[in-house]
């Protein structure tokens, strides 16, 4: 699983790590047991049978729209104890048991390009890095990547229109120009949907050095990346009438 979680760090792709924490029998379940739920709902490993399995990829998938991690209790019948923070789905599709699964969400820190090799370039790059973004160089020729949060150009001059353009066409949500404000105007107003982007880049705090000057756009980049969704309640718990005919016992 270790190795698993690597490689989706490494393509940086979201998941929630599902582990059962707790397991009350009978459940088909173990303390331990892990899976991996995907943004396409894809679940690879085992918490349980098909609707423990169902009731786990649900709330993840919730979880993966917020950012939130959670515990997950399953029962199939009323909770009488229930902890703060707890999220509970009462599923009589169980066979008897209550599990108790840790939603461990996973989200790839955002992902911001700088175009250049001055000084505040560097140091997008390196305050970027500290604050916890996955801050990278990127080269005059490189192409936005369709994941990336944020573009910013500091090339000083050269290849600005183009470095602009493909980001603004690539869907970038921020776009940003080191330059003064009179050459940040002229460079933007030879481009389609040039208003789009941020220059003179970063938010006004009388930065000065190239480290201040850093900071004031990733906090800028901070004020305007959306709001994350709040993970609303899960689905009501299927009716009897609905459960598989058999009942509880097969998906427990």
């Amino acid at each position: 699983m270790s190795d698993r979680t690597e490689t989706l760090r490494s393509q940086r792709t979201p998941y929630v790590l599902a582990t059962v924490v707790r397991a009350e029998r009978p459940t088909s379940a173990k303390t331990g047991d892990r899976a991996l739920v995907l943004p396409d709902g894809t679940m690879e490993g085992f918490v349980g049978g098909e609707c423990a399995e169902s009731a786990v990829r649900d709330q993840a998938l919730r979880l993966l729209a917020s950012g939130e991690s959670t515990l997950l209790r399953i029962t199939p019948g009323a909770d009488s104890s229930p902890l703060d923070g707890m999220v509970t789905v009462t599923n009589p599709c169980l066979s008897g048991g209550t599990l108790d699964v840790f939603l461990e969400t996973v989200i790839p820190p955002a992902l911001v390009t700088v175009h250049g090799d001055g000084p505040v370039a560097r140091a997008l790059v390196d305050v970027g890095r500290a604050a916890g973004f996955d801050a990278r160089p990127a080269g005059a020729a490189e192409p936005p990547r369709p994941d990336a949060a944020a573009v910013v150009v500091a090339t000083h001059g050269r290849d600005e229109e183009a470095l602009l353009t493909a980001a603004l066409r690539a869907g970038v949500p921020y776009v940003g120009l080191i330059a003064s404000r009179k050459r940040g105007a002229a460079v933007t107003a030879s481009l389609e949907d040039g208003d789009r982007v941020r220059t003179p880049a970063g938010l006004d705090i009388g930065a000065r050095t190239a480290p201040e000057i850093a900071l004031s756009v990733l906090a800028e980049i901070l004020a305007r990346r959306p709001a994350p969704e709040h993970a609303p309640a899960p689905t009501p718990a299927p009716r009897e009438a609905d459960q598989p005919e058999g009942g509880g016992h097969c998906c427990g």
